[in-house]
This record gives structure tokens, C-alpha cells and sequence, in this order.
């Protein structure tokens, strides 16, 4: 029964995110991206969405995620992050998994941004990708992406990323690993109100329109959902910070394969910047 069930969960896996490329675009990755385009209201995961949002983090901190989609351990997705301000630019690090034992997918991400002047942000990362499935195959790539983000007005974005742009290739295997992009639009209604959605074009697929919005109905709780049209699947989160901590409880709904739960932790170093 635990080998059917394992070979259940891997075709379910594959079947639902091989195809579209589970580490770039997880089901998760638009709920910690949001806020990117937000002026006010970004973190230390919105660079993962978009390079150049590391150019607007002005206090270092670490965040990690994690999720079990469909309530599957087979098909759990987890992410940390790290940002580090620096007076040459900022830094960050960030990591993603997916799968189980009997198959999963890492990926390993080195980046950089800095602001050009009052108007531009830019940024790029560095990523180790690799997959596995033990007695099976595993191939491993190096890719890049890069992002820009333009300050049009105090409270409206735009921003433009690309993702493995040259096509680079899984070793052993030589599969292309496919090239992604995103426009994107972002405004701050107010500094507690954000508003923001994305095109995406991923190489041999359809563009993908995802949206979402974050609400600061007190200093220490806001609400943040949206929806990926890829999926089909809406999401929304809760949460609540304190002192340098903030904790969020999310979830996700597929209208074939259920509900998808969540737990997102930041943590900020040094002391908290006042408004």
C-alpha cells in the first residue's frame, strides 16, 4: 500500500507541475511574491518574485516557508529566503524545494540589486537547479534571471523579470529548461493598501494573468489574497507581527485538487524601523 501510494504521489507531482515548471511558478510562489511591486509593503521573500525588490530592503532579515499541497506530504513545497542591506547594493539568498523522498526538485539562488538613481531598480540572481528521482534519474543546471523594477509615480510600479532567458539545459538529460517572463504593475493606494497583478509568458505556454492585493487593518495584521489563473486557484493569508517577527497562516484552494495549507516566519535583524 505505501509504494502504491508513493507512485500515486509521484504521478501526481509530475503530472500537475512538471509541466509547469513547479520551482519557477509554484502555486505557493505568488502568495510570497506579492509584494515586490509594493513600495510600502515588500519583504524579505518578494525578491524571489523579483530581483530588483532587494534594492528597497533597508533592514536585513530571514524568512522560511512552508506548505502542504493538497495535504500531501508527497507534494510539500518549502522556501527561505535571506536579504542583507550593504552600502554597495543588497544582497539575498533563497531556497526552494518541492517533492519527497522519491522524487523532488531544489533550487539554490545567489542575488543582487541596487537602485540606479530615484526612478530604477535593478537586480539578478544566479541559480543552482536540480532534480532527482532516486534509482531513476538526476540532472542538475546553472541558470540566471534578472528583473527591473520602475518607480512611475510615489505609489505606482512596473516591473519586467526574465527568467533563464539563454535556455539553459538540464546535464545528462539535455532538456531545455524553459524561459519565463513577467510584466508587472503594482500600486499603493495608501501605506496600508496594495494592489497588484502580473503577466506571465512561460516558453510553449499561454500567459498566465496572477493578482493580489494586501491590507494593513491594524500595525500588526494584515490580510493579503489573489488568485493565479494557470491553476485556477485562489489564495489568502493572515497575519500578524510583533516586534521584529511576523507570522503568517495561508492557504490555497484548486477547484479539483482541494485545499493547500500554509506557514510562512520572517524575522527581521536589528531594530524595527519605525514608520
Amino acid at each position: 500500500m505505501r509504494n502504491f501510494l508513493s507512485l500515486l504521489c509521484f504521478f501526481l507531482a509530475a503530472s500537475c507541475f512538471l509541466k509547469a515548471q513547479s520551482l519557477r511558478q509554484p502555486l505557493s510562489a505568488v502568495y510570497i511574491g506579492l509584494g515586490a511591486y509594493s513600495s510600502q509593503q515588500n519583504d524579505v521573500f518578494s525578491f524571489t518574485n523579483n530581483q530588483a525588490a532587494l534594492a528597497k530592503i533597508k533592514q536585513g532579515g530571514a524568512g522560511v516557508y512552508g506548505e502542504r499541497r493538497f495535504l500531501l506530504a508527497a507534494t510539500s513545497n518549502y522556501a527561505a529566503a535571506v536579504a542583507l542591506p550593504t552600502t554597495n547594493g543588497n544582497f539575498g539568498i533563497s531556497l526552494k524545494y518541492f517533492g519527497f523522498k522519491n522524487f523532488n526538485e531544489s533550487q539554490l539562488g545567489l542575488a543582487y540589486g541596487r537602485s540606479l538613481g530615484k526612478k530604477v531598480d535593478i537586480g539578478i540572481q544566479f541559480n543552482y537547479y536540480s532534480y532527482r528521482v532516486p534509482a531513476y534519474s538526476n540532472a542538475s543546471t546553472i541558470n540566471f534571471e534578472l528583473g527591473t523594477i520602475v518607480h512611475l509615480t510615489e505609489k505606482l510600479q512596473a516591473g519586467v523579470h526574465v527568467y533563464n532567458p539563454v535556455g539553459s539545459k538540464l546535464s545528462k538529460t539535455d532538456e531545455k529548461i524553459t524561459a519565463a517572463y513577467k510584466f508587472a504593475l503594482g500600486y499603493d493606494a495608501s501605506d496600508r493598501f496594495f494592489i497588484g497583478a502580473e503577466l506571465v509568458k512561460e516558453e510553449n505556454f499561454p500567459v498566465n494573468l496572477n493578482g493580489g492585493f494586501q491590507y494593513k487593518f491594524e500595525d500588526a495584521f494584515f490580510i493579503r489574497a489573489g488568485f493565479a489563473s494557470a491553476t485556477s486557484t485562489g489564495f489568502a493569508g493572515v497575519g500578524v507581527g510583533w516586534s521584529n517577527i511576523r507570522l503568517d497562516i495561508t492557504g490555497s484552494f484548486h477547484p479539483q485538487l482541494g485545499v493547500s495549507p500554509g506557514l510562512l516566519l520572517i524575522m527581521n535583524f536589528g531594530k524595527k524601523e519605525q514608520p
